[in-house]
């Protein structure tokens, strides 16, 4: 599990392309029968990517955690981005088709993931957070996430959103997490921008054509910065940065929130000509 710790805006403003990158990009996130971690400092977050092809694998404690077992003191949400899968949690087990989503309180001793079928393996994305008290499991389908299309072809941010955990959805202690859909012909994300310094926000992209890129805009509002960013990899969000992208085609990506604020709308708005 690699550790990233926190940066300023103001070391986050002096950093060149490779630092950037280094602090707040997640890369090789999806190995072929491989569970990969990012511990973060912002809220404790660790990020994870699980691709089962031909073994069942299962998700370590880790030594940096200082517990017997992954969720002794966490929960996770997880979303499959890939073929038929299952996920096993302690006697429970969950199918999980594309875009379908699972969330597994704190308490669970043994979490591990399964594709049906190894031609066509299940992807799955997860984010955990600290949690103070226990949840129910919860299996959210796609469908049921109550997908809502907002934007306009004219700004070319046409776009469905599915939430999944958050405080009219599946009940959580932190965790906030859902998916964006980006139609034909539309490639910016989250434009107008906003902050919320009551909370890390954590970008996940997938359905990024291999010759193709997503510029994500980072940084305070009067301080841009940008990744240049790829299939299957993650941006690390800090609180009092804004969180946007364009990209060179349609794409898709995975949202999660963590901190004191549950409400899916604290933002603070930045308007577009506030942005430099």
């Amino acid at each position: 599990m690699q550790i990233r710790f926190t940066t300023s805006p103001k070391e986050t403003a002096a950093m060149n392309t490779q630092e950037l990158r280094s602090n707040f990009l997640v890369e090789n996130l999806m190995v072929d029968d491989e569970v990969k971690l990012v511990y973060s400092h912002y809220d404790r977050v660790i990020i994870g990517g699980a691709k089962p092809v031909n073994k069942v694998l299962e998700l370590s404690a880790h030594s940096e955690l200082k517990a017997d077992y992954f969720l002794e003191r966490r929960e996770i949400g997880i979303i499959n981005i890939g073929g038929a899968g299952i996920v096993g949690a302690d006697d429970e087990s969950f199918s999980l088709n594309k875009l379908d989503c699972v969330y597994l309180g704190k308490g669970i001793r043994k979490v591990s993931f399964k594709a049906d079928d190894p031609s066509v393996p299940a992807v799955f994305y997860f984010l955990s957070v600290p949690a103070h008290a226990t949840h129910s499991n919860h299996l959210m389908k796609k469908e049921e996430a109550s997908p809502v299309t907002i934007g306009d072809t004219k700004t070319a941010n046409h776009r469905t959103i599915y939430k999944y955990i958050h405080a009219d959805g599946i009940k959580s202690c932190q965790l906030v997490m859902g998916l964006t859909v980006l139609g034909v012909g539309s490639v910016w994300n989250t434009m107008p921008a906003h902050t919320h310094t009551r909370r890390t926000e954590m970008y996940f992209y997938f359905e990024v054509a291999a010759e193709h890129r997503v510029i994500h805009l980072m940084g305070q509002p009067q301080e841009t910065r940008h990744l240049i960013v790829a299939n299957h990899e993650a941006v690390i969000s800090p609180p009092w940065s804004i969180h946007a992208g364009c990209g060179t085609s349609n794409y898709s990506f995975i949202w999660a929130m963590a901190g004191e604020n549950y409400n899916y709308t604290d933002m603070d708005a930045v308007t577009i000509r506030e942005l430099k």
